[in-house]
């Protein structure tokens, strides 16, 4: 007999997928590449508190949309993750033809964020708990969050935790 896979339990391949990512990114040494190729202020402490942060809102998230029905709880979470997970997989990809260097962490985003980030869209508007428009939405909505943390994070503000000496 086939289990079919539910939205609310493979959404949780997306907390996994990250949690794999960010060794990759760290041990490839991905704020000095950063701050090598991309001219960003990134260092290590910075680096993992960001991810340490954008774990726990995608864990809440995650927990959030898997128990509950609403409409909402899967758009917040869809945003959040296709900006945390498929947008950072775009990121990784065209970081790495601007540099001309493999982008510390794409190896991870190409093998499981981007599969993982289309087959849970998927489930979710199979079994209904968000529609093509509120995807699209959804997925609009976290390139955005991904675009802001890119331009301010790293380029713009110069946060604390992610500039070393600022």
């Amino acid at each position: 007999m086939a289990v079919a896979l539910r939205f609310e339990r493979f959404l949780w391949a997306l907390p996994v997928a990250y949690a794999i990512h960010i060794p990759e990114e760290f041990l490839a040494g991905f704020p000095a590449w950063m701050t090598l190729h991309m001219q960003a202020r990134m260092d290590d402490r910075g680096f993992l508190l960001n991810n340490l942060l954008f774990m726990c809102i995608l864990l809440g998230l995650s927990a959030w949309a898997s128990r509950s029905r609403s409409a909402i709880s899967a758009f917040l979470f869809m945003s959040w993750a296709s900006g945390n997970l498929f947008w950072n997989f775009i990121f990784h990809l065209v970081t790495t033809l601007m540099a001309d260097s493999y982008s510390p962490g794409l190896v991870s985003a190409t093998l499981l964020y981007y599969p993982i980030a289309i087959w849970v869209s998927v489930l979710g508007v199979r079994s209904g708990r968000i529609g093509a428009a509120g995807l699209v939405g959804a997925h609009s909505l976290g390139a955005g969050l991904m675009l802001f943390v890119i331009w301010s994070g790293l380029w713009q503000f110069r946060l604390p935790w992610l500039s070393p000496g600022v």
